[in-house]
């Protein structure tokens, strides 16, 4: 078996195989394979669990190189179908996405140990992150580190009141006829209520009117 820490990296485009693997070659003790195929990742984990299995696998979120003859269509895919299946193997994503409601989403869902940025991950990053990962304790990019916790922040702020307002906001050409549509228990909230609810909700998202509120609300994944 090999004392070398096997990684398989995919990821659909080339180039940006080219260009991880350059980071990760520089790093002593691994073992590295790509690949450009989420159908062929699975298979390659499923086919070593036993005898010489994979310790790490990093994956892209996104792939444009799908097909009708393929049956895994991305990395969050991916992810869902390894853990499926129990194989044993340590999962990070390398990706591009740093939407805070896809990252939230990811990193809520599919629990991968790692979050890296393309465009900020470097030979030290990765070594770090490996690293972490080997030891079963999480690693993400700092930028993705501090959306995740801006996210969990603001969801500490939100109230079933709050949701509400954010969710019917769209909906209503004036603030005024939200009245009779926000609850609170069993009683509709006041207009006088709502508005003060506005108000902080724009101070504490940081959002210059109610427009730029609902876009806020989305960016941090409080509204779909």
């Amino acid at each position: 078996m090999s004392k070398k820490t096997k990684i398989l990296f995919v990821d659909d485009h080339q180039l940006i195989i080219e260009g991880i693997l350059s980071y990760l070659r520089d790093i002593d003790g691994l073992d590295i394979t790509s690949t450009n195929s989420c159908d062929e990742a699975l298979s390659l984990v499923k086919a070593h669990a036993k005898t010489d299995p994979y310790h790490i696998l990093f994956t892209d979120l996104s792939f444009d190189n799908g097909s009708d003859n393929m049956n895994i269509d991305g990395g969050e895919s991916l992810i869902k179908a390894i853990q499926k299946e129990n194989l044993p193997i340590k999962i990070g994503v390398i990706t591009g996405h740093s939407e805070t409601n896809r990252v939230y989403n990811v990193v809520h869902n599919l629990n991968p140990l790692a979050y890296i940025l393309k465009g900020q991950c470097n030979t030290n990053e990765l070594n770090f992150a490996i690293q972490k990962m080997l030891a079963d304790q999480v690693y993400y990019t700092h930028e993705i580190h501090e959306k995740l916790l801006k996210r969990a922040m603001v969801e500490i702020q939100m109230d079933d009141v709050a949701i509400q307002i954010l969710k019917e906001l769209p909906k209503h050409t004036k603030i005024s006829n939200m009245e009779g549509v926000i609850m609170k228990g069993n009683n509709a909230v006041k207009i006088r209520a709502i508005e003060s609810k506005l108000a902080k909700l724009r101070t504490d998202l940081n959002a210059n009117n109610n427009t730029d509120l609902v876009l806020k609300a989305k960016e941090l994944g409080i509204l779909d």
